[in-house]
């Protein structure tokens, strides 16, 4: 595949979401979280103080954004950037990515090596734990029908799928695939069932289909892997995010992350 570049001087960019012409991103460690557009035109919404990593938007269009060592969730409504949870009391580690599903429930991971957790925060402030005993849970998808979420577990090296009941719990956990390359982190779903995969020390995204098998492969040389998302038009962009290393911490200060995009067949579906 052929990449195309579309934005650099990032310290270290996560959780992409396409909404309304734009991809979002979150510079966790610029404090920041930015919309590109196709041309590579940016605009930046400054965050001081916050490490933002997960990002998701509700049914009225306002932007969720995990502050992950803060434990917090922010809301963005356009205007103004306000805290509306505080997790630091259900959570054992930092937050990290999410997802918001159509009834704009977010799916939160707190990302503990061993011990995980996702953390269901409801559109009327309350929250609650639905999963536990995660490998450092990182991304996050939602199937079309609503029915079904998978959550990447990085040290678990494995895709894990869980059934979303009604009220929003999820229950029926089981793997989607496992014994990866690399850890995963960042996922996206495409409209055949397939996930995109940043598959961080293995220096490529893969694409990988229930059971395990994996379809088509990005290699970006000797660049590590962060986050992808699908968008664009018909939502067959591929747009890739990847820095220099795995950790941020050894990345502050400089300005290696940046975004490519791709054109893949089968087009995005689902949340985000």
């Amino acid at each position: 595949m052929t990449l195309t570049p579309l934005a650099n001087g990032l310290c270290f960019g996560e959780g992409p979401r396409w909404f309304e012409g734009l991809l979002w991103f979150s510079d966790m460690l610029g404090e920041a979280v930015h919309t590109v557009d196709l041309h590579g035109d940016m605009t930046t919404l400054p965050l001081p103080g916050h490490a933002p990593a997960g990002l998701g938007f509700r049914p009225d269009g306002s932007l969720l954004i995990s502050s992950t060592e803060q434990r917090q969730v922010l809301r963005y409504d356009g205007e103004n950037v306000a805290a509306v949870a505080d997790l630091s009391d259900s959570v054992p580690a930092a937050l990290g990515d999410m997802v918001v599903d159509d009834g704009g429930r977010a799916y939160v991971g707190s990302q503990a090596r061993e011990g995980g957790v996702i953390v269901r925060l409801d559109p009327d402030g309350s929250s609650s734990v639905v999963a536990t005993d995660l490998d450092f849970p990182n991304g996050m998808v939602i199937a079309p029908d609503g029915t079904t979420l998978i959550v990447a577990e990085s040290t678990g090296r494995r895709l894990t799928a869980y059934s979303i009941a009604a009220d929003g719990a999820l229950t029926g956990r089981r793997t989607f695939a496992d014994g990866l390359d690399g850890p995963p982190d960042g996922i996206c779903l495409d409209a055949e069932g397939g996930v995109w995969t940043a598959m961080t020390l293995a220096h490529e995204f893969a694409r990988i289909t229930d059971g395990g098998t994996v379809t088509d492969r990005v290699d970006i040389g000797e660049r590590i892997a962060i986050a992808c998302a699908l968008g664009g038009p018909g939502r067959r962009t591929l747009f890739l995010l990847s820095s220099t290393d795995a950790y941020p911490q050894r990345l502050i200060g400089t300005r290696l992350s940046r975004i490519d995009a791709t054109t893949v067949d089968v087009p995005g579906a689902g949340l985000p």
